[in-house]
């Protein structure tokens, strides 16, 4: 099957650092789904992992996380999907990723193709959606009122996460939802998606608060450049708010937030899947209510780059956008070239 891969992790400028390669399609096993990929989107833990992550000497690393597809075989003990049906989801940590005409997955972490989108459209969601869903609902449990604070504030609003977690908190929570941004595109992009405030994230974030009269909010959803940050979150949240952290950050100190009592929370959603949680199928059951969400209207994809067909060539393109950090939205690619 064709795949794309890399042996040496090399500079995204570098041609050898994802080449188009000739692999084994991988067989189902256990609770495995083997899907045909018809979509994949490109999210910035796939840059990480290509600049950290060198493969064992002679061997090819494929990377991707997000996929749309077909399910065209099953492992003898899957009983959630079969042949045929139309499928999303994103993926496991130490398992061979998605940018491939084939892949196995376990049926536990898979949804329910939202009927509404078209693969493309479908491929952007996964691992976002899983991500800002379990940050919101099981991290910030934001359904549980921090007292005297009606407010979420998400910084890095318009990027993949960003995007579809002020979809989240706007439609699913009574809070107030206040996104960052730092140009005008993403600051439109933001509001549009139903942010009632938009700040600046190249301004001290105490300030934006202050000068936009908002109150201090309960909850802080850091997705980017957490560190720049830090230390304007611990002026601007409220009293036993609860922050939550996505990024990778060189240093996190949280002593400045003890005599607020606040509580920090981390968020990878490759947790219940690399140590086999007793819940790791909640991470399906959040896809297929994402699904039936976005088939009622309530939300929408973050596509918003159509990079052509999966091959080397514009996943480099997709990976180099993504470490210029001025993507919006997701980024997708759908079939592979003839």
């Amino acid at each position: 099957m064709r795949a794309v891969a890399y042996k040496v992790s090399r500079p995204i400028d570098d041609r050898e650092a994802l080449v188009d390669v000739d692999l084994p399609r991988p067989e189902p096993r256990g609770r495995d789904l083997l899907v045909e990929v018809k979509a994949i989107s490109v999210n910035p833990v796939d840059t990480k992992v290509r600049v950290r992550a060198q493969p064992p000497e002679g061997e090819w690393k494929v990377l991707g996380w997000d996929v749309a597809g077909v399910v065209a075989g099953v492992g003898p003990e899957a009983r959630r999907f079969k042949a045929g049906d139309a499928v999303y989801y994103s993926g496991e940590f130490t398992r061979p990723g998605a940018n491939a005409e084939f892949h196995a997955v376990d049926e536990r972490i898979v949804g329910t193709k939202p009927r509404t989108l078209d693969w493309a459209q479908a491929a952007a969601l996964p691992l976002t959606a899983v991500t800002a869903w379990e940050t919101l609902f099981d991290r910030l449990d934001v359904k549980r009122p921090v007292p005297g604070a009606t407010g979420i504030l998400i910084v890095g609003g318009a990027g993949g996460v960003g995007s579809i977690a002020v979809q989240l908190a706007r439609q699913l929570t009574g809070l107030t939802v206040i996104a960052t941004a730092s140009r005008p595109e993403t600051g439109e992009w933001v509001k549009d998606l139903g942010a009632h405030h938009v700040l600046d994230h190249s301004r001290p974030l105490s300030e934006e608060i202050a000068a936009a009269g908002l109150a201090a909010p309960g909850f802080v959803f850091a997705t980017t450049h957490t560190d720049a940050h830090l230390a304007e979150i611990v002026k601007l949240i409220a009293p036993q708010g609860r922050l939550a952290v996505i990024d990778d950050p060189a240093t996190l100190d949280i002593l400045p937030f003890k005599r607020k009592s606040v509580s920090v929370h981390w968020e990878f959603m490759f947790t219940r899947s690399l140590f086999a949680t007793a819940d790791v199928d909640e991470q399906g059951a959040v896809l297929d209510e994402v699904s039936r969400l976005v088939d009622a209207g309530t939300l929408r994809t973050t596509l918003t780059e159509r990079f052509g067909a999966i091959n080397a060539e514009t996943l480099r393109r997709a990976h180099a956008l993504i470490e210029s950090g001025r993507a919006r939205g997701k980024i997708v690619l759908e079939g592979f070239s003839a």
